[in-house]
């Protein structure tokens, strides 16, 4: 499934505000987004929160065979899934072009830079050492993927602990960390990376892009670094030329800002080493009565409950009685069923108006026939004969004189008799 793609008009708002040197989350130009480290349970388990961005990285071990060019050093993997939890953009089981980026990105910074002792992790050489796995997830994607992502992987290699192992002749023996302490891994340095967003072709600058501002940028710079101002890696993408003096002004500004997640990182191990020692809660345990494991948490909003109930009496008891609703008077419309409280019932009203004004016409129409009969008896004229049969209605005139009656009457009374006819077969 794929993003749904910016219109021109955010497009625009987005490149007219950088232009003015204003971001859509209020930050300047070179800040980062809030930044939270947390641990799991258990050691080499780190949770990462750039904003909206929400990383985790777990840490494992295992004894295996070394490679055979490299006998006396363990060995080092990293694994970046990009699930569709983080964005409909990623699918399942399925390496994306972005996903190949950032595990190579990620090999560079950790792995090349040789921040790990490899060789400490040799237990027995050209037969076991140990393999370190990093495996990262996202959880939410909301831009700036790299740089959680190194956050999260250094300080989850230095919160982790590997057991301890004992050689005797040719058996290895790992033992638990209840039988012995687990050992830290021999970390030389944090190497971070920093990532610098540019647009209109090199003329502005943003560090720590959200997720719309990387859709409009035009390249892309990486720089990872340690706290010694040594540059681990440096990588460039996008297609655009970057002069000397830019790339210079990006190191420094990364420098700034690494020796800044440098002591965040201390501080977050710190504080989760000093817990455990104390006993207290740690990880999960610390984070599940504050509700803190979901991404996107809001803050509970203090409302004060102590006086409601008597508050909403006093609004009760002050307020008016509601007056009586009186229904108001319908006029019956023909062709409309009215049913309900204080309503008049007109279902079938219509029917019964019919069958009334049928009855009143066949009592005229009966009163005209027999005054017709009066004077055809009383001239001694022709007999006019009905059938009333139920299947349908004969009427037979005689022929008339036209002395004794006159035409417009027996027409009249052709004209009655076949519309009462006509009435009588609709019922």
């Amino acid at each position: 499934m794929k993003d749904t793609p910016l219109s021109n008009c955010e497009r625009d708002f987005l490149l007219k505000a950088i232009e003015e040197k204003k971001r859509l989350d209020g930050r300047q130009t070179y800040d980062y987004r809030k930044m939270k480290i947390t641990f799991g349970t258990d050691y080499g388990c780190c949770f990462v929160d750039l904003g909206k961005t929400r990383v985790m990285a777990q840490v494992s071990g295992e004894l295996v065979a070394p490679k055979e060019n490299r006998p006396n050093e363990g060995i080092m993997f990293f694994n970046i899934e990009l699930s569709p939890m983080a964005s409909p953009a990623f699918e399942q089981g399925r390496q994306s072009e972005l996903s190949v980026k950032l595990n190579r990105q990620l090999e560079r910074c950790l792995r090349n830079s040789k921040c790990i002792d490899t060789e400490s992790l040799c237990v027995v050489s050209g037969e076991k050492v140990w393999q370190i796995r990093v495996d990262v997830h996202m959880l939410n994607h909301d831009g700036n993927l790299m740089d959680a992502a190194s956050i999260a992987a250094i300080t989850a290699l230095c919160h982790f602990r590997r057991p301890d192992v004992g050689i005797q002749g040719d058996e290895v023996t790992v033992y638990t960390p209840e039988e012995r302490d687990p050992i830290p891994l021999s970390i030389y340095h944090m190497p971070v990376s920093v990532s610098f967003s540019f647009f209109q072709q090199g003329t502005y600058l943003l560090v720590d892009p959200c997720e719309r501002e990387e859709r409009v940028m035009d390249g892309l710079l990486m720089i990872a670094m340690n706290k010694h101002r040594e540059i681990c890696s440096i990588q460039s993408s996008g297609g655009i030329m970057l002069l000397k003096e830019q790339v210079m002004r990006c190191s420094k500004i990364a420098s700034v800002k690494v020796s800044e997640i440098t002591e965040l990182i201390s501080k977050a191990l710190e504080n989760d080493k000093r817990a455990r020692k104390a006993g207290g809660r740690c990880g999960f345990a610390e984070s599940m009565p504050q509700e803190r494991i979901t991404a996107l948490k809001m803050d509970k909003t203090s409302v004060e409950m102590t006086d409601v109930s008597d508050r909403a009496n006093d609004i009760v008891q002050k307020s008016e009685a509601p007056p009586q609703t009186v229904p108001s008077p319908v006029v019956p419309i023909p062709g409309v069923g009215q049913v309900g409280q204080g309503l008049q019932n007109t279902w079938g009203l219509e029917d019964d108006e019919e069958e009334e004004n049928g009855e009143e016409q066949d009592e005229k129409i009966t009163e005209m026939e027999e005054e017709q009969h009066e004077k055809e008896e009383s001239r001694g004229g022709d007999v006019v004969e009905i059938s009333d049969s139920e299947e349908e209605e004969v009427v037979i005139l005689h022929p008339e004189t036209p002395d004794k009656t006159p035409k417009n009457t027996g027409s009249s009374f052709h004209q009655k008799m076949a519309a009462t006819s006509k009435k009588r077969q609709k019922k």
